[in-house]
């Protein structure tokens, strides 16, 4: 019994490999993010990255000016908007997080459907 087990493990694991190499690896984390400027919504992830950029450098240039203030009114003036400017950086970028990984799930879907019709020969 022990036999056929063992046969059984190593025919699935043999074949379960041969599936992972035809399928292929995830794309990298620089592809992701370029892959958010494509399809019908891709101007709207390019809006949203440039005014991110755009609040991370105000936010940076911001902390600067807080961090060699004079006074303590000014490093008030200088401080909240550079606080402010991070966290709306931060959003927007979070914002984009949701859109990549469905991009993720949407290729690995397809590709699922491409092997699934190439095994069976057939339209799904």
């Amino acid at each position: 019994m022990r036999d056929i087990d063992q046969t059984i493990d190593q025919a699935l694991a043999a074949e379960e490999r041969d599936l992972l190499r035809r399928i292929g690896d995830d794309p990298g984390h620089i592809e992701q993010t370029l892959s958010l400027l494509s399809g019908r919504t891709g101007w709207v992830s390019g809006v949203i990255m440039a005014v991110q950029a755009l609040a991370f450098l105000a936010a940076i240039w911001t902390g600067w000016q807080f961090f060699t203030a004079e006074d303590a009114l000014s490093a008030v003036r200088w401080g909240l908007p550079s606080a402010v400017l991070f966290l709306i950086a931060l959003m927007l970028k979070l914002a984009l997080w949701p859109v990549m990984h469905f991009n993720r799930l949407h290729l690995a879907i397809k590709r699922l459907e491409l092997l699934v019709v190439n095994e069976r020969g057939d339209v799904l």
